[in-house]
């Protein structure tokens, strides 16, 4: 649907298609060159199973329209037409015209009283013309823009078990990064200018994961307020990239998106979006009418009996995506993407919302019709497809329950780690469920560990630096009272809210970050790590920093901590290299099929409970966990032996991983045999692979430090 160029009975000109079941007349505006006078008007002729549609001739690529449609304004019923409001095309792939104010375009006028009315039912249509105020979307040629995309560099399809995650905002990531040329900073070209692609190697991320990219909108009371949507995760254009983030350099955004897209490719690079199809710009019932709502309001959005919206995304508005002609929106939003901007994979915005099914309360389903048309696409079921597996309706929180080959989002894993390390309830069984893959929630309908998405922190919340070093949020600049954000951070602070000089404090704070850092790098699943914290970047407490466009969110490069840096880098290619932290499969505690080598003696604790396994859990003292200790919620300690290869290999190493989150050092029974030290996260030591033909011991026990995550590695095949 949309409008796009074709020849028609020999021909050429533009064929429009609108979908509004509920519209009585649908009308396409034409306007000039500039978007400020109208120049024609005609009313779409036929409309075939709720598609309103019809060819002009003799237009062409770059003619700028708008919609207005024509019906009833029954908000009880659900119908809110308003032919005085100029409507954008949903399928747009261009908008000429400023969106700023937008959000104040509302559809409806206050009763007499000239009261803002408490419920949109109580409004009145306002007959005023905003056409003047409203973006125009422009005729692309398709075929042309997909010809572009198809000429560019081939996605790396970097496979899942390799996957390193960078999320990561546009603008946020080279706004004030000084070696970046200033005209390319904040935009899609300085994202892959040369110091940001030497950043990219020097960490050894395979997969960029941006924040929303589709042109998007700030809400009212944020314009209030003076402030904006800076995550913009309030999407109007869902075929047109964000044209803020362009540097102006290029022939116009889409070229410089292509290029962005091309050079990541080029440099062995994939490029996730973050996608909102949970909901629309629109807002709730007193929110702007500026497409879908005026084009047929009953159809797009989740209403009750009422006419009331549904609000699963807590924005507002949900849309209905069991609706045909929705699930079409979104597929073609999807495949254009793709095949016009070459981007690898998706990650969706609260990903509940996608499955609910009108026909069944509104309940979530892993097979509706969105979720199934998307995993069986032959083009969408080849990219990486990330569910943030929640949204705020009922029963919304359904982690574990995407269909496979989906992966997810664990908060879970980010909630675990965070209490392991700083102090709050856990227990050694919780955190080795998160380290492991997460069974319990992924180990079903043949879903591998590869499902969970592991994560620490993310856009959503306090930065790596603030967990370690707020135990509460501070929101105040975000004007709402410090209301906002969430409540349970499982932060803490070293005995000092905030910034410090204490030595002893920073320490301490370190150790945390690090050992957050190597549990995120040595879990089973896809990691996903926040840009800015390899930075030690903070945002002074904030954790819905949603608004703030502005250095409280921009990455702070000038004061970039180079030994975190380092270390990071080296745990993600310690991860690379070794498949004990990247196991792909779920680990099974068995004995596996190749000979054990008699290398220590049989009466060693470790050796004999675990030796061949392909995990084994032990104590500090070497001896088996039992049940008790799984469950103490005082244990901050224990160890894990792994021995296992790539897929048909037999193992040459078996590794050693030390957990110990006390506040004090901690001995651990070593197995006989000589061990290579190659982790020390309180130390920040990462032995590189090509120095491990040094020095190995031969102790029976090591000292681990406080708040320390550490691993050995004994070589396999060969006398000890």
């Amino acid at each position: 649907m949309g409008a796009s160029c074709v020849t028609l009975a020999g021909s050429q000109g533009v064929n429009f298609a609108v979908y509004s079941r509920h519209a009585e007349r649908l009308e396409v505006c034409l306007y000039d060159a500039r978007g400020e006078g109208e120049i024609a008007r005609f009313t779409l002729p036929v409309c075939t199973n709720g598609i309103w549609h019809g060819f002009v001739a003799g237009l062409a690529e770059g003619q700028l329209y708008g919609l207005r449609a024509h019906g009833p304004y029954q908000p009880e019923q659900g119908h809110r037409f308003n032919p005085a409001k100029l409507l954008i095309d949903p399928f747009a792939r261009d908008l000429v015209g400023s969106t700023v104010g937008l959000a104040m375009e509302r559809g409806y006028r206050p009763p007499e009283d000239g009261a803002v009315p408490t419920l949109a039912l109580d409004a009145l249509p306002d007959p005023g013309d905003n056409a003047a105020r409203i973006p125009k979307a422009r005729v692309l040629d398709l075929e042309a823009q997909l010809q572009a995309g198809a000429a560019m560099t081939p996605r790396p399809q970097r496979p899942a078990a390799h996957m390193v995650l960078y999320e990561a905002h546009v603008k946020g990531l080279t706004q004030r990064h000084p070696e970046v040329p200033e005209a390319l900073r904040g935009s899609y070209a300085g994202l892959v200018s040369e110091p940001m692609l030497a950043h990219y190697r020097r960490l050894g991320i395979t997969t960029l994961c941006l924040l929303p990219v589709h042109l998007h909108i700030s809400e009212a009371h944020l314009l209030q307020k003076g402030l904006s949507n800076y995550w913009g995760y309030n999407t109007l254009g869902f075929f047109i990239p964000e044209p803020s983030y362009a540097s102006g350099q290029y022939r116009d955004v889409r070229t410089e998106f292509r290029y962005m897209v091309d050079q990541l490719h080029r440099h062995g690079l994939e490029v996730v979006l973050d996608v909102v199809y949970n909901h629309s710009a629109e807002s709730d019932g007193l929110g702007p009418t500026l497409s879908w709502r005026g084009l047929d309001n009953a159809s797009w959005y989740a209403l009750d009996a009422h006419g009331t919206y549904l609000n699963h995304s807590g924005c507002g508005n949900s849309l209905n995506l069991a609706q045909p002609h929705a699930v079409q929106w979104v597929m073609d939003s999807l495949r254009w993407w793709v095949q016009a901007f070459g981007v690898d994979g998706f990650r969706f915005d609260l990903a509940t919302a996608l499955g609910r099914d009108p026909e069944h309360q509104y309940s979530f389903h892993p097979l509706a019709g969105l979720l199934t048309a998307i995993t069986q696409d032959p083009l969408l079921g080849r990219v990486k497809l990330i569910a943030e597996p929640w949204d705020v309706g009922p029963d919304g929180y359904k982690l574990g329950q995407f269909p496979p080959g989906w992966h997810e989002w664990n908060d879970r894993f980010r909630d675990t780690s965070r209490a392991f390390w700083l102090g709050f309830d856990c227990t050694c069984g919780d955190f080795a469920r998160r380290l492991t893959g997460s069974s319990d929630l992924f180990d079903h309908a043949g879903r591998n560990p590869l499902a969970s998405v592991n994560l620490i922190t993310a856009h959503d919340g306090m930065t790596l630096a603030d967990l370690t070093a707020y135990r509460r949020k501070h929101n105040q600049p975000n004007g709402e009272d410090n209301r906002d954000g969430q409540q349970n951070n499982h932060s803490t602070n070293a005995g000092v809210e905030g910034p410090t000089h204490d030595a002893a404090v920073l320490a301490v704070r370190g150790q945390w970050r690090r050992a957050l850092l190597a549990t995120l790098f040595c879990a089973q699943g896809v990691p996903q790590l926040l840009a800015g914290d390899e930075l030690g970047h903070s945002q002074s407490g904030n954790n819905n920093a949603y608004c703030q466009d502005n250095e409280t969110s921009w990455l702070d490069w000038q004061d970039a901590d180079p030994g975190l840096i380092d270390f990071v880098a080296n745990l993600i290619h310690l991860r690379q290299t070794h498949v004990a932290l990247r196991h792909a499969r779920w680990f099974t505690g068995q004995l596996p099929r190749w000979p054990l080598l008699p290398d220590a003696p049989a009466d060693v604790a470790w050796d004999t409970l675990g030796q061949g396994a392909d995990i084994a859990w032990r104590k500090p003292d070497g001896s088996a966990l039992t049940a008790t200790d799984w469950e103490d919620p005082q244990a901050r300690s224990f160890g894990c032996l792994i021995e296992l290869a790539e897929h048909g290999q037999t193992p040459t190493q078996r590794w050693l991983l030390m957990f110990h989150a006390g506040a004090e050092p901690a001995q651990f029974a070593l197995p006989a045999g000589r061990w290579l030290h190659v982790l020390d996260s309180a130390a920040a030591l990462v032995l590189d692979p090509s120095q491990w033909g040094g020095a190995k011991t031969s102790v029976d026990d090591v000292a681990l430090p406080p708040r320390s995550v550490f691993a050995m590695v004994q070589k396999l095949g060969s006398p000890t």
